[in-house]
């Protein structure tokens, strides 16, 4: 990642993201510190936290350093402490918030005929549970000071349709429509809500567990871009989305999949 575009209107500002440690989480924690804003991410995986804050002090000397806190954010009390101490660190104030974490279990990959109770609820709870509790906690904050962006992680998942990961699909149509209402919720106050909806994209995560040689061809048939979608692309939506050349932007879902199924 070397150029990218400044948007003066995010440096200083106080800036948290859910699982940065890995993947556009990551990337996106990248993006905003080279913008010099008041980077603190959430992840459960302290070793790749600390190696990534290691990398953006040796590589960016002048940019200041993003701080860590451990959490699992399928745990609201341990959530909702994180927020909390952010909140009372940085006077009251987070700016933006990026609501990216994601978990999946064994069976997350099962047929509707094969989820049980529990595994329904561990990934509701690891995609979309934890984005709306922490925009609960997050909100009120921004609503006083009438001002900041919200951006949420969907997927194009359940526009494909992706029938062999049911329960996530359904989480991530989820995140749409409660995109939508906190964006016309909290809009009367000067905040705004969006979520990008990736494609294909190459994280480690999904190069480990999904992004076959015969995915990756059944992918190209139909994506216009005839390449996978790497990380930081996504993450170049969501420092635009919360920047002030935003401003105007709210209630969308925004599609970042090379063309897959396009339109937003």
């Amino acid at each position: 990642m070397t150029d990218i575009t400044i948007y003066p209107s995010l440096r200083d500002k106080v800036v948290l993201i859910t699982g940065g440690a890995d993947g556009i989480g990551a990337a996106a924690v990248e993006l905003f510190c080279r913008q010099h804003a008041k980077v603190v991410f959430l992840d459960i995986d302290a070793e790749r936290a600390n190696a990534l804050i290691d990398r953006l002090k040796s590589s960016f000397e002048s940019v200041p350093a993003p701080q860590f806190m451990e959490c699992d954010v399928t745990d609201l009390d341990r959530l909702k402490a994180c927020a909390e101490e952010v909140l009372q660190a940085n006077d009251g104030r987070v700016d933006v918030l990026v609501n990216n974490a994601f978990g999946s279990s064994p069976k997350t990959k099962a047929p509707t005929s094969e989820v049980t109770p529990e595994s329904f609820d561990f990934d509701i709870n690891a995609s979309l549970r934890h984005q709306f509790f922490l925009t609960q906690y997050i909100a009120p904050s921004m609503r006083s000071r009438r001002s900041g962006s919200i951006v949420n992680m969907g997927s194009i998942s359940w526009r494909i349709p992706a029938t062999d990961v049911p329960v996530y699909s359904t989480a991530k149509a989820a995140v749409l429509g409660m995109t939508r209402v906190h964006a016309h919720e909290f809009g009367v106050d000067g905040v705004r809500v969006n979520s990008v909806m990736p494609g294909s994209t190459a994280t480690r995560r999904q190069r480990e567990l999904v992004l076959t040689k015969e995915y990756e061809a059944m992918t190209m048939q139909t994506q216009a871009i005839k390449r996978v979608i790497e990380p930081v692309e996504v993450a170049r939506v969501i420092l635009f989305l919360a920047s002030d050349d935003a401003s105007a932007v709210t209630g969308g879902s925004h599609v970042v999949d090379g063309g897959w199924v396009g339109d937003s």
